[in-house]
């Protein structure tokens, strides 16, 4: 459990982060912009009209953030985390292929499936055997370098493959843009230089206690789900997601018991007017019984400014739950236990 009675200082994060993933955060701004501007080979093709995106962890979390970007546009988006392609799967069909570390078991097993069929394919990694399988195959294939570990180069590939991937992935310039304005503007409320009670990410932290519900709309759920896997991963304390909408015909119910958990809102600034109702209805049901729970706005703007701005401060908060409960954010060795024997 976090001492909430403790000052956080610089300290702090450089005795307890011992691989500095905190410094790697502080840049991120600076890693998306650079990563856009960056002069890759352009990947280009016609008549795309399915998208499947494929990646685990970090990698499967690009996944989710694209996914949304595109959720209303004509192109339909499928995202595999797992071994299998869906069968849906045709000559119209880009399979994008992302693996950080290069060396995902799932994801080379679905490269080598959608080598079998029409579908056109794209790949990203920073190497490892992901790399040599695509140029042994002759399959479009980008190297991307990877920032301190596979979570923390979130902008480095997001910017990278919207780079890469422009003519397929249609994004306003203007939201692009918009959105690298908005990450500097949330690093300086949010980074280590600024460890005081103005920092959203550490007053996240402090509100933490064990294990945490994470209440979203649909609109965010890529948001959602990387802060699930960012406490597990860098605070290693449970964490579970739930729909704000679903949850009221299901998962309001065990709060009818006295749990030790902390009830999350990850709310939109621009949610449908039937969802606002639900977080209002919802927070007053909280309130009903005494439990608290912490509310988590999104900025305004474009999707794609949204999500990325709140996967910053929620993995910013993140690292700040480990250092406050004294653990390493960078180790992941149970992870590693399941890799060595796959």
């Amino acid at each position: 459990m976090p001492d909430h009675n403790r000052i956080m200082k610089i300290a702090d994060l450089e005795k307890i982060d011992t691989k500095s993933m905190f410094n790697t955060y502080d840049k991120w701004p600076e890693i998306a912009i650079e990563s856009f501007e960056t002069k890759y080979e352009k990947f280009e093709s016609e008549e795309i009209d399915h998208v499947v995106f494929a990646g685990m962890g970090g990698s499967g979390s690009l996944g989710d953030t694209i996914g949304a970007i595109l959720s209303k546009n004509d192109i339909h988006v499928s995202n595999v985390k797992g071994y299998l392609l869906p069968k849906t799967v045709d000559s119209k069909t880009l399979v994008i292929v992302t693996s950080i570390s290069g060396n995902t078991t799932e994801s080379l097993t679905i490269l080598e499936n959608a080598k079998n069929t029409s579908a056109k394919i794209a790949s990203f990694s920073s190497g490892g055997k992901m790399e040599s399988f695509c140029n042994n195959n002759n399959i479009f294939f980008q190297k991307i370098p990877m920032m301190h570990s596979p979570r923390a180069s979130y902008p480095s590939f997001l910017f990278s493959i919207l780079n890469i991937l422009e003519s397929i992935l249609p994004l306003d310039q203007n939201e692009l843009y918009e959105s690298f304005s908005a990450l500097k503007k949330t690093r300086d409320n949010i980074f280590s230089e600024n460890l005081t009670e103005e920092n959203k990410s550490l007053e996240l932290a402090n509100f933490i206690q064990n294990v945490v519900c994470i209440y979203y709309p649909a609109g965010l759920q890529a948001a959602a789900i990387r802060y699930k896997n960012s406490l597990q991963e860098n605070a290693k304390i449970h964490a579970m997601t739930e729909d704000v909408i679903e949850s009221c015909h299901n998962g309001i119910m065990p709060w009818e018991r006295d749990i030790n958990v902390s009830p999350v809102f990850l709310q939109g600034k621009d949610d449908y007017f039937k969802t606002k109702e639900r977080w209002k209805i919802l927070e007053e049901f909280f309130e009903s019984k005494n439990k608290k729970y912490h509310i988590v706005n999104s900025l305004s703007g474009s999707i794609l400014s949204k999500i990325i701005n709140l996967v910053y401060l929620l993995d910013y908060s993140s690292i700040y739950s480990a250092i406050l409960n004294n653990v390493d954010p960078s180790p992941v060795n149970a992870i590693d236990f399941v890799k060595k024997r796959l």
